[in-house]
């Protein structure tokens, strides 16, 4: 299927309303919060509850289920990634349980929107473990990949790009924050958790300049390009590709500043590429969220994952079994990111679609603190 832009992913019009569903209001703020990303590759969830201004993870669960394993030709979720499917979900199911949460937030995105089964199998997910999963818009999806990365902002970035390489799609939101006051530029991008299109108020507001869902994630370009045997080669093709799948968006057209500009990039590929440059032998979030990294750090990197080949990658523990048929699609993502916009630094952010779902529900609530996040 050729990638194509979703309607309505550009420009926010006067009239856009908030990509994010509506949640019930006022709990408690001592109730754990639950949020399950279902996504192409992965099941990931997190069981928290809100301390301050963020929140403390009291439980979690993350497997690689494939689901969209052979979705680019079939256009339906195959037998056997369902099965998997329904078997991590089980788990979820008996963590909720277990935590006895009440406030949850459980959605899905590119596969299950793209697969035409998509629809049935949220049905059988619900009869089979009684979790309702929510299919949700690729705006909804950016929206709460820049809310989750809020606390990420240097208080001196006036422009701001975040990225967020899935497995069937990438998400990128470009976010003016020059007219916000320095101190208060983390908490106006946490206000977006009620829309990219914010009411005119007297209060500096930040503005989402443009947004783009590209239906190419790590498993959805890998898979445009599995004919081509020569792995430079099919590394190479991937990453101008993608680049030319950015072409209606519209900072990409034009010259930004290095200056005050900062990119922040959320996905298992750029935490990977993080882990890979410290050297770490076991993976250790507190030295990988935050770190920033080079335009010549990740080309290091990523020359040295060609250099493994495919066998070397798969053993490589950095890079994990899991991970090692995926990784150089999201390298190639990450490649053609940092050769489009006039910055050599990258903010690694551990976090993403499901810390995202969780500041919205407790922000919708009431239940965090107002504050430096």
């Amino acid at each position: 299927m050729a990638p194509q832009r979703p309607k309505g992913a550009g420009a926010l019009d006067k009239d856009l309303k908030s990509a994010l569903s509506p949640v019930p209001v006022s709990p408690r703020s001592s109730e754990l919060y639950a949020a399950l990303d279902l996504g192409t590759n992965s099941c990931r969830m997190l069981i928290a509850q809100p301390k301050g201004s963020g929140f403390h993870v009291v439980d979690s669960f993350s497997k690689s289920v494939q689901l969209g394993a052979g979705l680019e030709k079939s256009g339906r979720l195959s037998r056997g990634s369902m099965a998997r499917t329904i078997q991590a979900l089980r788990i979820c199911q008996q963590k909720l349980r277990r935590n006895k949460v009440k406030r949850m937030r459980l959605v899905a995105t590119e596969a299950c929107r793209r697969a035409l089964n998509g629809a049935d199998f949220m049905r059988r997910i619900q009869r089979e473990t009684g979790l309702v999963l929510d299919i949700i818009k690729p705006e909804e999806e950016a929206q709460l990949a820049v809310i989750s990365c809020a606390p990420l902002v240097n208080h001196k970035t006036e422009n701001l790009l975040v990225v967020d390489i899935g497995g069937g799609s990438t998400e990128l939101v470009w976010i003016d924050i020059s007219k916000v006051p320095k101190k208060d530029r983390a908490q106006s991008i946490m206000r977006l958790h009620s829309g990219f299109h914010q009411a005119k108020t007297d209060v500096p507001a930040a503005k989402v300049v443009d947004w783009i869902s590209v239906p190419l994630g790590v498993a959805t370009l890998r898979d445009q390009f599995v004919d081509v045997d020569d792995d430079a080669a099919r590394f190479a093709l991937m990453s101008w590709f993608f680049e030319e799948n950015l072409q209606d968006f519209t900072p990409y057209q034009a010259a930004q500043p290095q200056e005050r500009f900062q990119i922040v990039g959320t996905s298992g590929t750029v935490t990977t590429v993080a882990a890979s440059h410290l050297g770490l032998r076991r993976y250790d979030r507190t030295k990988i969220d935050g770190l920033r990294m080079t335009s010549a750090q990740i080309d290091k990197v990523i020359h040295s994952y060609l250099a493994m080949g495919p066998a070397g990658r798969r053993s490589d523990p950095r890079i994990g079994s899991d991970r090692a048929a995926l990784i150089m699609s999201g390298a190639a993502i990450l490649q053609a990111l940092m050769r489009c916009w006039p910055t050599d630094r990258l903010s690694v952010a551990d976090r993403g679609l499901r810390e995202g779902l969780l500041y919205a529900q407790m922000s919708a609530d009431g239940v965090l603190e107002e504050g430096t996040y």
